[in-house]
């Protein structure tokens, strides 16, 4: 949601349609991080990642308004849904009209409140010919950079080339911005040869076979990011 907010103007960009799967995203990454979910158990006939259904682990609160709403609709859920469900349905796009209360709804403005109380953003108002609409410019440019900085350097000074020896918020905070579409916002300022250096770093992972990467880790926050990307490229 950092990465992609403009810093002068405070919004979105009207045509990224993909931020809001991969914010779903995100919430069932961090969930996995947290100890509160994670994939059914590998049987003996290796399943492929979407095959496997997402297990509720804890119900231990997150201290995050968005985390435990997501965390309750999965205790909830019988029969369990696999990854690429649940990124539908906390989406809302199901044509089930009986799982629509599983959508998470204005993500991205809960998220941009949050992040206007920690002094991140700050809110304001910006007319638009005929309409009036609120805008959450970056006000602390630091938190941003940092993010940005953060990912730059995964991909540049601290590349390695096995993922399993990247670090898991690294690993997925890449494969989530390309997921959101906003990866290109966080590389586009760097100079020609270090640009096209991260991307073809980057390409390296996006391109990579989720089920063989899973494979290959032991970690259940290394399934989900690995099975997150298996959803969207199935999509």
């Amino acid at each position: 949601m950092l990465i992609c907010a403009s810093d002068p103007q405070g919004y979105t960009s009207f045509w990224n349609d993909s931020i809001s799967s991969g914010l779903r995203s995100c919430i069932l990454v961090e969930l996995t991080l947290r100890g509160r979910i994670h994939l059914e158990p590998q049987s003996s006939r290796r399943r492929k990642l979407l095959d496997r259904k997402v297990l509720f682990k804890s119900a231990a609160p997150t201290g995050d308004v968005l985390l435990d709403e997501a965390l309750k609709h999965i205790k909830s859920t019988e029969p369990p849904e696999d990854v690429a469900s649940w990124i539908e349905l906390l989406t809302g796009e199901t044509w089930n009209p009986l799982k629509l209360h599983f959508q998470i709804r204005n993500v991205r403005e809960r998220l941009a409140k949050n992040l206007v109380e920690k002094g991140v953003l700050t809110t304001e108002k910006q007319n638009f010919l005929l309409f009036d609409m609120t805008t959450h410019p970056v006000t602390d440019s630091s938190e941003k950079d940092r993010l940005v900085q953060r990912l730059q350097d995964s991909l540049l000074e601290r590349w390695t080339n096995d993922s399993r020896r990247m670090s898991r918020r690294a690993l997925a905070l890449i494969l989530l911005a390309h997921i959101s579409d906003v990866l290109e916002n966080a590389l586009s300022m760097l100079p020609d040869d270090r640009y096209d250096l991260a991307c073809s770093r980057s390409r390296s992972l996006l391109d990579a076979d989720p089920d063989l990467e899973s494979a290959r880790v032991t970690t259940p926050a290394d399934e989900m990011i690995w099975a997150v990307l298996a959803a969207f490229k199935k999509s």
